[in-house]
């Protein structure tokens, strides 16, 4: 902390450029209310536009009372300043001025994710564009897990944290979060952290947050955007129902794909079918069945079957007389075990 004070040791530490308040100050009229993007509880976000590249931007505002203090503001710059890839938000800077901490990111026209989902005026995404974003995420993750320097837990994948280019392709951002850990060896955090509905069930229990848990709301994720409902919904009576298990009884009940969102008119039915299972997959309670990554991604661009399974084996727990039994016959999911406990 005491290093991270200089910012020339924060130039060195994140590689990216710093700003000066000044520079956000006019870039965002003075932090005006008109170029207000969004709030959350770590302060604000403006659009902003550079006075000297013309460059629109958004500008991540971190309040003095923020939870988000400066342990998460130097995770952020540090980790995103060295990360490049075409699914990741990119950081383009940072600024410190007394009590006040400013992230400058890559402008994203398009909102969130959740925004698009989920948001009153519902703009209509389309199954190919779905499938995209979905595809574009877990190539994202798996630069993060298995081919970066270093491992980097997200911690807080979720559609709100999902923004949307110019061209509609998602991108992941909010590393506040993210941790890191050297490749081969296990992380240390026991820190619950992570939004309700996306929190695999190891991580309540423990607070420890591995790959397998940032697979696990990788997971929801996926269900979220095929079926367009939230991780946690409310049922006839009031009772609040997770998405797993929402799409595990449909399943149960007949055809996995009465669960696709009613909205998706024209969507290609064997894709679909794959989503929705891999992202049951993904969200088994048993960390051990869940997929790499790497893997993930094979699945989702066919290079790799997924491996035949009925809904019954998502209620197995690692306690379960037939659990054992299942892991060998699925050579797949059995491949996908050794993505979890570190290395490449």
């Amino acid at each position: 902390m005491k290093k991270a004070r200089g910012s020339g040791e924060w130039e060195i530490d994140c590689g990216s450029s710093s700003f000066t308040y000044k520079d956000l100050v006019a870039a965002t009229g003075g932090f005006s209310d008109k170029m207000l993007l969004g709030k959350g509880g770590f302060g604000k976000v403006y659009r902003g536009v550079l006075q000297t590249s013309k460059q629109n931007v958004a500008i991540k505002r971190v309040s003095p009372e923020s939870k988000q203090g400066m342990k998460e503001f130097i995770a952020e710059i540090t980790i995103l300043g060295h990360l490049r890839h075409r699914n990741l938000v990119q950081l383009l800077g940072y600024s410190r001025h007394k009590s006040e901490l400013l992230l400058v990111y890559d402008y994203m026209p398009n909102g969130s994710l959740d925004r698009v989902l989920h948001g009153q005026n519902k703009q209509m995404l389309d199954w190919v564009c779905r499938l995209n974003i979905i595809k574009g995420i877990a190539s994202g993750l798996c630069y993060l897990h298995e081919e970066w320097e270093k491992v980097v837990i997200h911690r807080d994948i979720k559609t709100s944290n999902v923004l949307l280019d110019n061209e509609m392709n998602g991108r992941l951002g909010d590393f506040g979060l993210a941790r890191l850990h050297n490749h081969g060896t296990d992380a240390h955090t026991t820190h619950l952290a992570g939004t309700w509905g996306y929190i695999a069930p190891e991580l309540a229990r423990l607070g420890r947050a591995t790959k397998a848990t940032d697979v696990f709301a990788f997971g929801v994720f996926m269900l979220e955007v095929a079926c367009g409902r939230r991780p946690i919904e409310a049922n006839d009576y009031g009772d609040p129902v997770p998405l797993i298990d929402w799409v595990t009884n449909v399943w149960e009940s007949g055809s996995i794909l009465k669960s696709v969102d009613p909205k998706l008119e024209d969507y290609v039915k064997e894709e679909a079918e794959l989503v929705l299972k891999l992202g049951l997959l993904c969200s088994h309670q048993a960390h051990i069945v869940r997929p790499s990554m790497r893997l993930i991604v094979q699945y989702l661009v066919n290079d790799v079957l997924l491996p035949d399974f009925q809904p019954s084996f998502l209620r197995l727990t690692s306690r379960d007389e037939d659990f054992d039994q299942y892991i060998p016959a699925c050579p797949s999911v059995a491949t996908a075990m050794t993505g979890l406990s570190g290395g490449r």
